[in-house]
């Protein structure tokens, strides 16, 4: 795997989110909403910068199930969140193609929310099928498979403090032990 951004390139990045959303925001009051599990670390680092008063609400969605490309949406636990009259922020890891955005946007209108609003980690160049955009964009990358700072590849590397982009050769079965994992572990 080939790091892209290191610790401190993504602590740097979400001080500048935080400052981005904090000027746009004002003292409104927030509901923020993260989409698990790929938000994780990044709405845990987020909220700490925040001087916004907040309610967190998380929600897992998922169309990547141990694969590297998009299948359908699936939520868990599809209960209805209080939105009338509240300010969203919805929180997601990578906008990629923008279904996953884009679907839960509509949710949110649905569900009474005053605005909706978005912040993403990551925004995948080129790889849009849905015209959704982020107000809120972290990184910009090329079209590549990242692991680490939340993101996952078969539910592992999560962990991993960097964001890396994976290579051909480590598409392939992970387990306790495999040298893919003991390797990033070392770094």
């Amino acid at each position: 795997m080939k790091v892209l951004l290191n610790e401190q390139q993504l602590k740097q990045g979400v001080d500048r989110l935080a400052a981005e959303i904090s000027t746009a925001w004002g003292r409104r009051p927030m509901t923020m909403i993260g989409v698990l599990n790929g938000c994780i670390v990044f709405i845990a680092d987020l909220i700490r910068r925040l001087e916004i008063p907040l309610r967190i609400e998380l929600i897992q969605a998922s169309s990547y199930r141990g694969q590297t490309t998009r299948g359908p949406l699936s939520l868990a636990g599809d209960r209805q969140l209080e939105l009338v009259g509240r300010h969203v922020l919805l929180v997601d890891d990578i906008l990629d193609t923008g279904h996953t955005l884009a679907t839960l946007q509509n949710r949110f209108w649905k569900a009474g929310a005053a605005s909706v609003r978005t912040a993403v980690l990551l925004r995948k160049v080129g790889c849009q099928q849905v015209q959704v955009a982020a107000d809120f964009v972290g990184f910009e990358l090329p079209d590549q498979f990242v692991v680490g700072y939340g993101l996952d590849y078969q539910d592992q590397l999560r962990n991993l403090p960097y964001l890396a982009a994976m290579e051909p050769g480590d598409f392939r079965p992970l387990s306790d032990g495999d040298p893919l994992i003991a390797e990033q572990e070392r770094r």
